[in-house]
């Protein structure tokens, strides 16, 4: 039994945007944001229960409509006024390693080729057909089916492809993903798909704390009891939803409140149009759930703080948010001049329900981000120069492409090379179980030398199941990419600093865009330290590098020992992600026994190396004479060596341009 709706404490916004997605799913559907144990999960999986019943065909697999049948159901096709019965609407959740063919639904390629039966198995999406799509931890899928979901959750339809076979359905559903951002986030043109967004965050205020705990108490005592309750509350918001939506068709957008939308969305100069579109439904879905027939300010000041705060986003590490004197400023840009202020006591917009329930006032979203440890706890024992205080980085650039060599089996992203379930096709194997993935040509190839034996005697070609094929296909892959930086003293300058900062930053931009797992090992002073332990969150490796002070000695060997402890555990817990070292030094090394500590340095390299790490040193010594330190430390690694400047994709690019001249 789900926790009733009506029943969770607080989460206004998360609630608001889930309802007004229930009244007009043209919305796009709901992103929620927020740390780990806020009852995202619950909230969501209780709004089910207060979704409006729907009638079905019997027995059409595809939930069609009797009163509106889809012309092109698999199931079909259905007349008109075909028996059906109402059943309650379904709320169907998405694994995270759900594979393709389970999300869209899969043909049996060896009944379509042995006997020529289109038999079709549909997917989560034709089982969240009018009802709700939930996907736990969307950030964590991989980005394909994102785009997928999000395809048919605009499109209105699911498409099935393969070797020719092609089926389509009917998906209209209320997309619904929730996510930690500690753990990664979504590309930003993802992202700027869901219609709308909420951070969520758990209540600061002891007695609504205390509010939460009674209830949960109530409800694991007695689940039916406790829902019981709430059944007439529950029931309220089901009828409130529906009455919302037999209003919404006959809701009027007029020009001047339209001008405030799009006035709004220029003032937060959102890419697209996207946001104009999102911003004036999710108006119009707030004035039917509020009783209104016409748009009012408060209807486009609600949607505005719904719709755009993850829009506006210019950069992947810039933490969404909304500024309430922008917003204000857009609204009375775009009000006519005739109307008053509503400030100064005049009217607010003929709202003539007197106002929105307590729970359509959503709040300004605080943002994530998370509360950030000091970067490091070494002590001034022994530094040869007193700590300074961290330094800005310069501003990132585009970053050279760097790899890990061979072929990897890991999750997907955009790195390096890796047999994946998609790609491109680079041959064929017999498959161990069921055909996923036809190689056709294969396929053909191996049954053509038995056509004789088996008797064929027409055109048709006989296919036996020892001749099927199954495609091999080459893609890239997402890596474990540990940054080892060195924050001694030994870095010179504020200046010198502020560039390997902003290097750092741009490689963490790059592992950001290639779907990476990051990690974050600092050195200074008498020890090296785990600042940021392998995480999806570049943000929070990003944050952490801005706070890191600098200053004291440069004890390197520690640093790649802890990168080697680090790597050891993570290759237990994620096996199939290969990792790639990243060290950023100028070589130097100092340590309590002074003249071994180079030597020390050269034999933990020796550890890494040993164990087939893929690495790269990045060299950060300046000055005119230059002893190449961290060039031999390169070699001890057998990583790749570059300058820090030779980071830059146009350095690369310039440099194969002048070569192409010379030659």
């Amino acid at each position: 039994m789900t926790y009733p709706f009506g029943a969770v404490v607080g989460m206004d916004d998360m609630r608001l945007a889930l309802l007004l997605n229930a009244v007009s799913p043209a919305v796009g559907g709901v992103l929620v944001r927020g740390e780990k144990g806020t009852a995202k999960s619950t909230t969501v999986r209780a709004l089910a229960a207060v979704l409006p019943p729907v009638a079905v065909v019997a027995g059409c697999r595809f939930a069609c409509d009797p009163a509106a049948p889809d012309p092109a159901c698999p199931d079909g096709p259905h007349d008109a006024g075909t028996p059906g019965h109402t059943r309650p609407a379904r709320l169907v959740e998405l694994p995270v390693g759900a594979s393709e063919d389970r999300v869209v639904g899969s043909l049996d390629l060896e009944r379509a080729l042995t006997e020529g039966v289109k038999a079709f198995e549909p997917g989560l999406l034709a089982a969240a057909h009018r009802g709700v799509l939930y996907v736990d931890e969307v950030n964590l899928l991989h980005d394909h089916l994102v785009d997928l979901l999000l395809d048919a959750a605009a499109l209105g339809t699911a498409y099935v492809e393969r070797e020719g076979v092609s089926v389509r359905h009917a998906a209209r559903f209320l997309l619904v993903g929730t996510m930690n951002p500690e753990e990664g986030e979504l590309r930003p043109q993802l992202l700027d798909r869901f219609g709308l967004t909420v951070e969520v965050a758990a209540p600061r205020d002891p007695a609504e704390r205390a509010e939460v705990v009674r209830r949960r108490f109530a409800f694991d005592a007695d689940p039916a009891g406790f829902a019981a309750a709430w059944a007439s509350e529950e029931a309220g918001l089901a009828a409130r939803i529906a009455d919302a939506r037999a209003r919404l068709p006959h809701v009027v957008l007029s020009d001047d409140a339209l001008r405030q939308v799009t006035a709004v969305c220029a003032a937060f100069d959102v890419d697209g149009l996207r946001a104009d579109l999102v911003t004036a439904r999710a108006a119009m879905a707030h004035a039917a759930w509020c009783g209104r027939d016409a748009v009012t300010e408060d209807d486009v000041r609600v949607a505005a703080r719904l719709a755009l705060p993850h829009r506006r986003r210019r950069n992947p590490f810039d933490a969404p948010g909304l500024d309430e004197e922008t917003l204000e400023q857009a609204l009375s840009d775009g009000r006519p001049d005739d109307e008053p202020d509503p400030d100064d006591g005049g009217p607010s917009g003929g709202d003539p329900s007197g106002g929105a329930p307590p729970q359509d006032g959503p709040q300004d979203p605080s943002g994530v981000g998370g509360e950030h440890e000091p970067s490091s706890s070494d002590s001034a024992q022994g530094a040869p120069a007193a700590e300074r205080a961290a330094v800005a980085p310069a501003d990132p650039f585009r970053a050279r492409h760097l790899e890990v060599p061979g072929i990897g089996a890991g999750a997907a992203g955009r790195r390096s090379r890796a047999r994946s379930e998609r790609g491109r096709v680079v041959g064929a194997t017999r498959p161990d179980g069921r055909v996923t993935r036809l190689h056709l040509i294969g396929t053909v190839l191996a049954a053509a030398p038995h056509q004789v034996a088996r008797g064929r005697t027409g055109p048709g070609l006989r296919i036996a199941r020892e001749d099927l094929r199954q495609a091999t296909l080459e893609g890239r892959e997402g890596n474990l990419v540990l940054f080892v930086v060195d924050a001694s003293g030994s870095m010179g300058s504020r200046a010198r600093m502020a560039a390997v900062k902003g290097a750092v930053l741009s490689l963490l931009l790059d592992a950001y865009q290639r779907r990476d797992k990051v990690g974050l090992v600092t050195f200074r002073g008498s020890d090296a330290e785990l600042t940021l332990p392998p995480t999806w969150s570049v943000e929070a490796a990003a944050a952490r590098l801005r706070e890191l002070p600098t200053g004291g000695r440069t004890p390197l060997a520690a640093g790649l020992l802890r990168a080697h402890e680090t790597l050891r555990v993570e290759r237990v817990r994620d096996p199939q992600r290969r990792p790639l070292l990243v060290v950023v030094t100028d070589g130097r090394a100092t340590g309590s026994r002074g003249s071994t500590a180079v030597a020390d340095a050269h034999a933990a390299a020796s550890l890494l190396a040993a164990d087939g790490t893929a690495a790269v040193v990045v060299d950060c010594e300046t000055g005119p004479v230059r002893l190449g330190l961290a060039g031999t430390l390169g070699t001890a690694l057998g990583a790749q060596t570059l300058r820090l400047e030779e980071l830059a994709a146009e350095s690369l690019a310039a440099t194969v341009r002048t070569a192409r001249e010379a030659a």
